[in-house]
């Protein structure tokens, strides 16, 4: 008995962490399942505003700045507090949603370094006179107080070089920097920098949606240069039409891929690329152009009408778009990375069989819940291809409207 007793503090410790960890660990999920903002339409007004978690009240409704805006805090049992959320009143959304595969084409703002190399002197000697000068993912703006816009710009004033100091006016990152280089000479003679550059880049990927005034978004995620991993930085682009020609199947381990032919023409230019960010491409399309793609109006669902279960996706993997069936399995409405805000598997049979599930160039694909555009395809589980992430559909619209300077999206007549 009194060995029991003795024990008693200790057993009670470990209850009370057990239940302090368990607590921790039930406040996280219920606060990553909670959105920090929620969007109240005429469609959904009279619905449960909250994610389909049982016992959460929204209550203490305060006015903040915004027109029809007020802040409201969550609480669990109506009693335990666990998140204040902004609450925005909208009028209802309704765009075309696509899923037709595109050509893009972007050109760099100013002339992107990749990497820095050695240069073999006449005598046989390496010299790497850019080391530790420029750095992978600098931008050239200028040679010598000379704009820059472009590789081949550069490439001429390189022709020029004499032994003498250039300078290079770089941005890297916020900052514009002028750094100064002493080319060398190479083997046959020619001095160089010996930096490597590139000034665009070009590929497929899925179109998302159409808004009613022909603004795009396409991808869900950002195009990043393949050897800095680094965001580009655009300075104009083109979205052009492309033709799927072959799939290489995913497997464990082994994403696959789409292979096209995009025709860079302007009888097949779709419209203009006008930014590159992490939550996708966007710009402008073609009015003429709409007839060459796969557009179908739809309204957009808030990120708090998601749910886990049945939806579909719209793409393009044989030359046609279609609809295919897959299962939402997990909805985060507090991840940092936005564009893996929730995850889907890959159900339809027809698609496993063509592609093994979700394969590079189906990024973008639009994803259909209850009827509603609520999100897109934007990455791929490498070890089950049957898997991957998506961004909602909400976020997508609300970084058009910022790149728009705060506009918001045109609400308007049918102008396909």
């Amino acid at each position: 008995m009194k060995k029991i007793r003795r024990y008693c503090p200790l057993l009670w410790l470990c209850l009370g962490m057990g239940a302090l960890v368990f607590g921790l660990l039930g406040y996280r999920f219920l606060d990553r399942k909670i959105p920090d903002e929620i969007t109240v339409t005429e469609e959904n007004r009279d619905k449960n505003l909250l994610p389909s978690i049982p016992f959460l009240t929204l209550e203490d409704a305060i006015p903040v700045s915004g027109e029809g805006s007020f802040c409201a805090g969550v609480k669990y049992l109506g009693v335990i507090p666990l998140k204040t959320v902004k609450v925005t009143e909208k009028e209802s959304t309704r765009v075309y949603v696509s899923g037709s595969s595109v050509g893009i084409y972007m050109e760099t703002e100013g002339v992107l370094i990749v990497d820095t190399g050695e240069i073999i002197s006449p005598s046989g000697t390496a010299q790497e006179p850019a080391k530790n000068i420029v750095e992978a993912g600098d931008y050239i703006l200028a040679f010598n107080e000379k704009e820059v816009s472009t590789k081949k710009e550069l490439m001429e004033d390189l022709s020029e070089l004499d032994g003498e100091e250039v300078t290079l006016a770089v941005r890297r990152g916020s900052e514009v920097l002028n750094l100064s280089i002493t080319p060398v000479q190479d083997a046959g003679g020619n001095y160089r920098l010996g930096i490597w550059v590139r000034d665009d880049t070009q590929g497929i990927g899925t179109l998302t949606f159409v808004t009613m005034d022909g603004q795009f978004g396409a991808l869900g995620h950002g195009i990043s240069d393949v050897d800095t991993a680094q965001l580009l930085a655009v300075r104009e682009g083109s979205l052009y039409g492309s033709t799927i020609l072959g799939i290489r199947k995913g497997s464990s381990g082994n994403p696959g891929e789409l292979s096209g032919l995009i025709r860079y023409e302007s009888a097949n230019c779709l419209g203009t690329i006008t930014g590159n960010t992490e939550l996708g491409i966007f710009g402008m399309l073609d009015l003429d152009s709409r007839s060459a793609l796969s557009l179908t109006e739809l309204p957009l669902g808030c990120k708090q009408e998601m749910e886990t279960g049945e939806a579909s996706i719209l793409c393009d993997v044989d030359g046609q778009v279609e609809e295919y069936e897959v299962e939402i399995t997990r909805i985060d409405m507090g991840s940092a990375d936005t564009n893996k805000s929730f995850v889907l598997t890959v159900t339809d049979e027809e698609l496993l069989e063509k592609t093994g599930g979700i394969i590079q160039g189906m990024s973008g694909s639009p994803v259909i819940q209850n009827g509603k555009f609520v999100g897109a395809v934007t990455h791929v589980f490498v070890q089950d291809v049957t898997s991957g992430y998506g961004i909602f559909a909400e976020t997508m619209l609300e970084q058009l409207e910022e790149k728009n300077g705060g506009d918001s999206v045109e609400e308007g007549k049918n102008v396909a």
